[in-house]
């Protein structure tokens, strides 16, 4: 229970840095960067959307024919790619700080 603890603090912590780096690249206009960073979070949301049934990307996110919307897309591969920045990093404070 204590490294399910720890491991969801640092993964927490990997999110919310990786959403800071995020907004950094903005600032800095580096798209291209931010574009590879998308393309990285592709497979899984198509991976999502199609495993996943209709009605419940539709009850998500309130838009109709929502695993076909390019909007809904691209929004979950941007959330899939933070997630996988997130852990990496998350793997990286847990190596960091509870190195036992």
């Amino acid at each position: 229970m204590r490294l399910f603890l720890q491991f969801s603090a640092c993964l927490a912590l990997g999110v919310v840095v990786a959403a800071l780096l995020l907004i950094g690249l903005m600032f800095c206009g580096q798209f291209g960067l931010i574009d590879g960073l998308l393309f990285t979070g592709k497979p899984l949301a198509q991976l999502s959307l199609a495993v996943l049934p209709e009605p419940f990307w539709v009850g998500l996110s309130g838009v109709a024919d929502a695993p076909r919307n390019p909007s809904v897309q691209s929004f979950l591969a941007l959330c899939a790619a933070l997630g996988q920045v997130g852990m990496l990093l998350a793997l990286g404070f847990m190596r960091l700080w509870y190195r036992a």
